[in-house]
């Protein structure tokens, strides 16, 4: 097995080298909704916009949930990769592309059914509760091809490669751009052609990314049996993802009772915090990507026994996302307000005024987030994962005090810091599980034993 400068050498170099394709394909990955969104504001209108941004928080309810089992699946890859273990790695890998397709299929199920009552709950206006709907029951469809694109990149990070997933979420990036511009400005197809070039580009992420993982990955070497089902095997990480999922879906929650927050406050207000959203997320880019890499590192030196690797390399990590966060707090604060311009073939005073002051208050508070996704991150590389659970229980009570308390006191300012109020609220229980977990490391403590 060919070994990665995670394991040896100059911790920042092998975690920058591998964390800067992964922040590449983030961008790219992000870009299925950044373009959805800009081509559906200017060629559908501010109603379409609306409604595409307002299935955001039920979306990531449902996807979050589904991508969060791939993430929690591969976590063993890594560990065999860092142990040398060859047939652990096939096993590990082959096990969580049969148990992420399969329950993929039922999800695809189970969102329809709750997809429609979702967003009568969050308060969805009449106006655009349609649109909302059409578009997000058709985007559903492509939830197995999410799950197995995902679980393929994540077997990929897990064993080292953080460049070949770039280069298959470019091509997929090209077919999502191509194919949006022809259905939404050309067809006239609006939010549904949106939706159904999304779908169309996953399917060509799944299918790139899995014809790399079985057949050309020096490092993965598959075969047909490989696949099956094995009970104990799945068990094992259905057990590590379920946590991660339950985080992605407790924030969903919180982040739907914030939007329903939102809703109140009319379409225009909606409008102007999608865009800030889409802008934040886009910024947020670079410190998630060193959250997947110190995963990555986590992982295989846990599986290597490399405890004090670990333990000086999550702190270097640390340092490092902290600074990125000013940064990119600064490029938000100052750049952030043009971009979300670019949502609108007209300029709205009351969208643009929203967008800013939601931009404003959550530039301020980024080095909370980039604590988040380090801390979360290495404690899932471990094995840890129920702690993901207990950071989406914080970010949880934070959004849900903002939306039903704080919101009718002091309006849609309370919005707006509903972000870095749930970020501080999962640092806290993460930073004491961290500290706690890294005094024990040293031990044989595998997830196994957990």
């Amino acid at each position: 097995m060919k070994k990665n400068g995670m394991l040896s050498g100059s911790i920042m170099k092998g975690v920058i080298t591998f964390a800067f394709p992964i922040m590449l394909s983030q961008l790219l990955q992000y870009n299925y909704t950044f373009v959805d969104n800009i081509i559906v504001g200017r060629y559908a209108g501010n109603n379409a916009l609306a409604a595409v941004g307002n299935v955001g928080a039920i979306n990531s309810f449902v996807i979050g949930a589904a991508l969060g089992l791939t993430s929690g699946f591969t976590i063993p890859v890594a560990h065999a990769f860092g142990a040398g273990d060859k047939k652990g790695v096939a096993k590990y890998a082959g096990s969580s592309v049969t148990v992420a397709f399969l329950i993929g299929l039922v999800i695809v199920v189970t969102a329809h059914i709750v997809s429609t009552p979702l967003l009568k709950l969050i308060g969805t206006p009449d106006e655009i509760i349609g649109l909302s709907a059409s578009y997000v029951n058709l985007l559903y469809f492509a939830v197995p091809l999410q799950m197995l694109s995902n679980n393929f990149t994540a077997i990929s990070r897990a064993v080292g490669e953080s460049r070949k997933p770039l280069y298959f979420f470019g091509v997929s990036v090209v077919v999502n751009f191509v194919l949006d511009i022809l259905f939404v400005k050309y067809f006239g197809w609006g939010v549904k052609g949106a939706a159904g070039a999304t779908m169309i580009s996953h399917f060509t992420a799944a299918l790139l990314t899995g014809i790399y993982v079985i057949k050309f990955n020096p490092n993965v070497e598959l075969k047909k049996e490989d696949f099956r089902l094995e009970k104990k095997t799945a068990i094992q990480q259905i057990k590590l993802g379920i946590p991660v999922s339950l985080q992605f879906t407790i924030t969903s929650v919180g982040s739907m009772a914030l939007q329903s927050a939102v809703n109140s406050f009319g379409a225009n207000v909606m409008a102007g915090f999608t865009a800030a959203a889409r802008v934040e997320n886009l910024t947020n880019i670079p410190m998630s990507g060193f959250g997947v890499a110190a995963q990555t590192f986590t992982g295989q030196n846990y599986g290597a026994e490399n405890y004090e690797r670990i333990k000086k390399g999550s702190r270097q990590i640390l340092f490092v996302n902290m600074l990125v966060s000013v940064f990119m707090s600064l490029l938000l604060y100052f750049a952030g307000p043009y971009l979300t311009s670019l949502f609108m073939s007209e300029q709205n005073g009351a969208v643009l005024s929203a967008a800013k002051a939601y931009i404003t208050a959550v530039s301020q508070c980024y080095m909370l987030v980039s604590v988040l996704l380090v801390l979360r991150n290495t404690l899932q590389g471990m094995g840890f994962t129920y702690a993901n659970m207990i950071a989406g229980a914080g970010e949880f009570f934070g959004r849900l005090a903002v939306a039903f308390v704080l919101t009718p006191l002091i309006g849609f300012s309370a919005v707006c810091y509903a972000g870095p109020a749930a970020w501080l609220l999962a640092d806290i229980p993460l930073l004491i599980i961290y500290l706690r977990k890294i005094r024990m490391l040293g031990g044989r403590y595998r997830y196994e034993n957990k």
